[in-house]
């Protein structure tokens, strides 16, 4: 996704009227692209009014001068919103939305109906993907209804929401307030083009009012990018700047575009003709502050996978992605019947501000992967605190897009690829998928959820804060309805359909034989019931979760018990922190109740609790059973969570011998030396007598010289050293 940063810089028409003469006819030359248009600025910054002077400075490149000018006529003019408004615009330009947006608002606390702020507001909230960017256009317009470049931002939001139809209505109401509305054409020929066209007449047509019109072709770049048509986007980038060089947002997002394909070489040098033009918004800067680290990385390679690891962890998580990796391809490969033509790269980063830099440019992203066609980037387990999200989940979530999107050409609904991708998470293992959240269970009881023909507006413009992850839900909901009544089968032809470039409510209609509006009610009659249970009793579940706190700091054992036990059954998947099943284990183990506190543990283990203290507890307690199989499950699976541990792979390596699964042993034992162990002559010994389990006489000669080595006193060492000897 790319940060839209080239809408809205060229103005006219009714925004002039409360500007100064000599600036509004700049403005009109610099619409139509007329070569007198530096002059005219230049010019302006020779004229004795401060604001004609600042947008002189502004547009002949001058932005420091301009900024200070811009500051100085906020204080001067404290109540005016005019010059509030025009700083505003040029930090949009610049790449800055948030000091644009600081603008905007000051202008609207001295205004609340001033239609330019108004605007500016809208255009800085479709920047964001957020869903008052309608909202504020509409306020604009009641305010001006000449406005047109209102229209522009709804038409925009409405294609990105994937609703061609009311982008068009919306973009041809911008062309008739003024049929010079550039924007509104270019989202036009975005339209055609989606629909596979190989060209389109609004292009002539915008070119004709300005012929270095290149944001034409950037803001058609910008949909194939949100639309997951990375190639198509960055072909457009180049049109846009072989027709107009100068447009810095265009070059930086074609610059951060090519290195999400993995095209690091060209990417650096955009991003760096970029940075070094004057323009270094926050994307351009961490792009290539995160590109300088590269050298830390290294990649291991196969005829199909590209594992890319940050060197300080590449040791031990080579050990658990590339086998993972691998399995996901090849389940993959038999579920959609269908091979990928060249390896995929899995980018795994250690920070995840720089996992949020390699995806959009900015960090503060909330999701864990993202994937740009062969490209996979995700967050390390030691990104995120520990048990705090499932990375083999993750990794198998991201590959199906990787499936879909090659399968589809790209051309598929954000709804249906995130949704399937979420499917597959659970049917990769029961335990690993995301479950139903209490955000998710409000908008269910607030009836948020959206009809299926417009469910990729809750990924792309969010109107609450919860409405992006059930989205997610949504479409993983959608997903398992339709393999549970039509079967596995119809999800892939599916993918066929939307490669063949069919519509939502086209495949829906194909696929079933129904209109949307009756799959949307049998999805309903569906899903309702399965969730009835957790909806109903949700806020009396919370108020007594929380008296069961209480009961348990007083360690009042029978009362919290007769309270989890009372309200366990209202919320079932809850197994997040202090879960109703961690404290119920807590209160029997209070009690010296082993038994039913594993039993607890168990029920929290299977419906995919992820805290690795509550796992190990669960492990520790089943080998007191003597149960180590089970015990060796429970730490395979926190394994899939959290890798860091040198005591889950000491104790996993020991059971794996016990178990005779030298192999197994011999990972976990290779793990512990990864992480560099305080004791590393044990970790040594471990792994000789794990490859001496598997025959592997030499190198379990060279472990146990490497234990001594560390521990030249180490008896048992010394002993198998002479055992292996007397073996060659």
């Amino acid at each position: 996704m790319t940060m839209r940063l080239f809408w809205g810089v060229i103005l006219a028409g009714p925004l002039f009227a409360q500007l100064p003469e000599p600036v509004a006819k700049c403005q009109a030359l610099l619409h139509h692209g007329d070569p007198g248009t530096k002059a005219c600025y230049q010019a302006l910054i020779r004229s004795t009014d401060s604001l004609a002077q600042a947008e002189g400075l502004w547009h002949t490149g001058d932005y420091k001068s301009a900024n200070e000018l811009f500051r100085a006529l906020t204080k001067s003019r404290e109540k005016d919103p005019v010059s509030r408004v025009r700083w505003g615009r040029m930090f949009l330009e610049r790449g800055q939305a948030p000091d644009a947006k600081a603008e905007f608002d000051g202008a609207l606390k001295l205004n609340p109906d001033y239609a330019p702020a108004l605007l500016g507001a809208a255009i800085v909230a479709g920047e964001q993907f957020e869903g008052a960017a309608i909202k504020n256009a509409e306020k604009a317009l009641k305010a001006d209804p000449k406005l047109y470049e209102a229209e522009e931002v709804i038409a925009r939001v409405q294609l990105e929401d994937n609703s061609p139809a009311k982008a068009a209505e919306a973009a041809q109401r911008a062309l008739t307030i003024s049929p010079e509305a550039l924007d509104a054409m270019a989202i036009l020929a975005s339209i055609d083009l989606l629909n596979d066209k190989r060209d389109s007449p609004w292009f002539a047509k915008a070119l004709a009012v300005n012929p270095s019109y290149g944001n034409a072709y950037a803001i058609a770049a910008h949909f194939f990018m949100i639309n997951r048509r990375y190639e198509e986007g960055i072909a457009q980038f180049r049109k846009a700047l072989q027709l107009d060089p100068n447009l810095p947002a265009a070059r930086s997002a074609l610059g951060i575009a090519l290195m999400q394909l993995g095209y690091e070489e060209e990417a650096r040098k955009e991003l760096e003709t970029t940075y070094n033009g004057g323009y270094q918004n926050l994307e351009t800067v961490n792009s290539l502050r995160l590109m300088d680290t590269y050298k830390d990385y290294v990649k291991f390679k196969t005829p199909r996978t590209i594992l890319m690891l940050h060197k300080k962890e590449a040791d031990l998580l080579k050990l658990y992605f590339q086998p993972e990796f691998e399995r996901a391809l090849t389940a993959y490969d038999q579920k959609y019947k269908f091979k990928l033509s060249k390896p995929v790269q899995l980018e795994v980063y250690p920070n995840h501000d720089d996992f949020a830099v390699r995806t959009l440019g900015v960090p503060g992203l909330g999701i864990l992967g993202v994937t740009f066609g062969y490209v996979v980037a995700m967050d390390s387990p030691s990104a995120r605190p520990p048990g705090q999200w499932h990375w083999a989940a993750t990794m198998w979530h991201e590959l199906s897009h990787v499936y879909v999107l090659e399968m589809t050409n790209h051309k598929v609904p954000r709804w249906f690829t995130e949704g399937l991708a979420v499917y597959e998470e659970t049917a990769a293992s029961p335990d690993w998928g995301d479950r139903l959240d209490p955000g998710t269970i409000s908008a269910i009881k607030g009836k948020k959820l959206l009809p299926v023909a417009e469910l990729d507006r809750g990924f792309v413009h969010p109107t609450y804060p919860e409405q992006v992850t059930v989205s997610y839900y949504q479409g993983g909901q959608i997903c398992t309805f339709i393999k549970e009544k039509w079967g596995y089968d119809k999800l892939v032809s599916m993918i066929h359909d939307f490669g063949a470039s069919l519509t939502t409510p086209q495949v829906i209609e194909k696929e079933f034989d129904l209109k949307p509006e009756e799959f949307d009610r049998q999805f309903n009659a569906w899903h309702d019931p399965r969730v009835k249970n957790q909806v109903e009793h949700y806020d009396d579940w919370r108020k007594r979760l929380r008296d069961m706190g209480t009961l348990m700091k007083d360690k009042k054992w029978d009362e919290a018990i007769k309270e989890g036990e009372a309200i366990r059954d209202f919320y079932p998947e809850y197994v997040e922190m202090n879960s109703v099943y961690e404290r119920l284990s807590e209160a029997h183990a209070g009690k010296g109740d082993k038994t039913k506190a594993l039993a607890e543990l168990e029920r929290y283990s299977k419906l995919g609790g992820r805290s690795p203290e509550s796992l190990k507890q669960l492990s520790e307690m089943q080998l007191e059973q003597g149960r180590k199989k089970d015990a060796a499950a429970t730490l395979e699976r926190l394994n899939f969570i959290y890798v860091e541990d040198e005591s889950v792979h000491q104790r996993l390596g020991a059971l794996h011998m016990d178990l005779n699964n030298p192999a197994g042993a011999v990972r976990e034992y290779q793990a512990v030396l990864a992480g560099k162990p305080l004791d590393p002559a044990s970790a040594h010994f471990g792994l000789a007598l794990a490859f001496k389990a598997t025959n592997r006489v030499g190198d379990a000669k060279e472990e146990v010289i490497s234990a001594l080595e560390a521990a030249p006193g180490f008896k048992p060492a010394q002993k198998l050293l002479l055992e292996l000897s007397a073996k060659e």
